[in-house]
């Protein structure tokens, strides 16, 4: 598959805080729709941002961030109002943020909710065709840089950042970063090939024991944990990238490398976040690796 076919949508998020299992809220959604032509040079640009009602208060120190006011949400619609939007515009694109789990586990609670009140399993996560972190993107292209902050990334590439704290200008600075480095490093236009350059998270193999389910989510296909979302059993995927069975010729890995390159790819992605998800803790200084629920990087120690 092509990716430059396909949208990219770079999105970014402003919230009551940084604890979304803790009571914070998504108060504005904004995502830029990139559409590219052959050589990778931008075509067309689509902005979708929305103001969000996140029905609790707004502390004053996210309104001198952000600029964004009690005032200026009061009539806003709730994010169960424009969730299925947002769904559609993520599900079949190439999605980018910076500092990727940090939005996702804000979305990941707004859809959870969203389940809740509507009794439909299907406004989950979209699970998207691939999910680049331009954090970890511009770590891995700049590894000397001092920070890795979206001004200085954007400054690093003279790509333009109007109003920091605003969605729709950070999005569109995220979006232009991505596909400034994807040129700079002559991304190959094939999809897997940009998901092992970008260290980004893509759907798993068709054939394998991971899969999405009839709503969109990504469970086991088969094993102990079958019909359960893969998010919930870090340590089981742990396991599949050790699991090896013995033949008449001797041992061999159980899983094909297709699945464990994916297993490998979640676990580094999601398992070692910045923005850890799992609501056991409620405090923004426990969004740190959790040595229960992931796995260190080849060659660390937790």
């Amino acid at each position: 598959m092509k990716w430059k076919s396909l949208p990219i949508v770079a999105f970014d998020t402003e919230t009551t805080g940084l604890e979304p299992f803790g009571g914070d809220r998504i108060i504005e959604f904004a995502a830029v729709e990139f559409r590219l032509d052959e050589a990778g040079e931008i075509v067309d640009r689509t902005d979708h941002a929305w103001l969000i009602n996140p029905e609790r208060d707004i502390p004053r120190k996210v309104t001198e961030i952000t600029g964004i006011s009690a005032d200026d949400v009061n009539d806003a619609p709730r994010f169960i109002n424009v969730a299925p939007k947002i769904r559609k515009l993520l599900a079949n694109a190439v999605t980018v943020a910076h500092n990727y789990p940090f939005d996702l586990a804000f979305l990941m609670r707004e859809f959870d909710e969203v389940q809740r009140q509507t009794h439909d399993a299907h406004m989950c996560w979209p699970e998207p065709l691939a999910e680049v972190d331009t954090v970890d993107l511009s770590m891995r292209c700049f590894p000397d840089a001092r920070s890795h902050r979206l001004s200085d990334v954007a400054e690093r590439l003279n790509v333009e950042l109007e109003r920091a704290h605003r969605a729709t200008d950070d999005a569109a600075a995220c979006g232009l970063c991505f596909i400034q480095l994807a040129r700079r490093h002559e991304v190959e236009d094939d999809l897997q090939a940009m998901l092992d350059w970008s260290n980004a998270i893509g759907r798993p193999p068709e054939e394998g024991p991971i899969g999405p389910d009839a709503t969109g989510r990504v469970v086991f296909l088969e094993g102990r944990y079958e019909g359960e979302a893969v998010s919930e059993h870090p340590v089981y995927l742990g396991w599949m990238l050790k699991a090896r069975v013995r033949t008449d010729s001797g041992w061999r890995w159980r899983y094909p490398e297709g699945v464990r390159r994916w297993v490998r790819r979640w676990l580094d992605v999601r398992g070692a976040g910045r923005a850890r998800q799992n609501p056991k803790s409620f405090h923004a200084q426990d969004w740190v690796l959790d040595p229960c629920i992931a796995l260190p990087r080849q060659g660390t120690s937790i």
